[in-house]
């Protein structure tokens, strides 16, 4: 399987494969502000928790490359600027927020101007780095709860194009495939914005793995026939004290057939998206635009006036979870109130 990247640093600028135009188009585009990365993760250019987590990281790298105050303070109150701009990107997505107080407190340790230059883009590779062999080692994690000739069903696009590299749940199922397992994959299409169909099938048939597509409101019948062994997806934020986990729009279904017909349904995410701070009734549920719902690509398919609700995520019950699976082993949910938080958890 030839390794494929979602972002990368190139000569002080960043470039990103841009996502909205996969399958059809495999475009890149480049990245010289912290803004043009906003705009490029706010309009789903690029999208998935760890990669917009790191993608905001080399957000702040381009501010402290092309800065050029001398004054240390000047130079700090252009990286915070900056780092407003990339947090009001997208709410839900817990990754984000972890990166950028990373680099952010990376910078305000860092006694020189030059230093801070040197330290935050040191920083944002280093992380780009650790997120691919994070999800490798998820994936071997993974990788030992699935048998030969399991069939798994996903939702949304949780792989390579939702990380740096590699992959969550698409982590999972390449470990196993590189393990000689026989898998089979059915792919939900995750309306509205189609991810499983553009980007997960994209992805596996590219890697030579079997994948079967279906809409989304095919998934319980598919488990009413015998057909899903195992049920694995991602996750935007997991909330550690109560172990609920936000994820796509469309999981919690899944998740609620899965528990009816005794399948086995996973999360895979890395330590970062594990909300260590927060409640559940703090976190923003990210409401997106009408037009997401009331087209596909350009073809309206709803009536002129057509109400719409838009919530790019759910949350799904830990009493759904058989497991979450990790960089550092595979949990109940209730045992995550028990790690410790701040580096411990986080795993910096």
């Amino acid at each position: 399987m030839k390794e494929l990247r979602s972002i990368w640093w190139s000569r002080g600028s960043v470039v990103i494969i841009d996502q909205r135009l996969l399958p059809k188009k495999l475009k890149y585009l480049r990245i010289r502000t912290a803004k043009e990365m906003a705009k490029a993760i706010k309009d789903m250019a690029i999208r998935g928790a760890p990669a917009i987590g790191v993608a905001a990281a080399m957000g702040l790298a381009l501010t402290a490359y092309r800065c050029k105050a001398r004054n240390r303070e000047v130079f700090l109150k252009r990286l915070r600027r900056s780092a407003e701009i990339l947090r009001a990107t997208r709410p839900t997505a817990v990754n984000l927020f972890w990166a950028i107080e990373r680099i952010m407190k990376i910078a305000e340790e860092s006694e020189t101007v030059e230093e801070i230059r040197k330290n935050v883009i040191n920083e944002a590779l280093k992380m780009a780095e650790e997120d691919v062999e994070t999800n490798k080692k998820l994936g071997r994690n993974g990788a030992k709860l699935i048998k030969d000739g399991d069939k798994i069903l996903t939702h949304c696009n949780a792989g390579a194009l939702a990380t740096v590299g590699y992959g969550t749940v698409l982590g999972v199922i390449r470990a196993a495939v590189e393990q000689g397992k026989s898998i089979m994959v059915y792919a939900c299409e995750t309306r509205p914005k189609l991810q499983g169909a553009r980007l997960t099938v994209w992805e596996l048939m590219r890697d030579g793995i079997k994948v079967k597509l279906i809409t989304d409101n095919m998934a319980a019948f598919l488990m009413q026939r015998g057909e899903i062994d195992k049920v694995i997806v991602g996750a935007d934020r997991i909330i550690a004290k109560t172990g609920h986990v936000i994820n796509k729009i469309g999981t919690l279904s899944h998740a609620i057939a899965a528990k009816f017909y005794n399948i086995p349904f996973y999360i895979a995410a890395p330590f970062s998206s594990i909300d260590f701070e927060h409640n559940l009734d703090e976190i923003v549920i990210e409401e997106r635009d009408p037009r997401e719902v009331l087209y596909v690509g350009k073809e309206r398919i709803a009536p002129k006036g057509t109400e719409v609700w838009n919530p790019a995520f759910d949350i799904t019950p830990p009493e759904l979870i058989s497991g979450i699976i990790t960089e550092r082993g595979v949990y109940r949910p209730e045992e995550l109130k028990e790690l410790s938080s701040g580096a411990g958890g986080r795993g910096e």
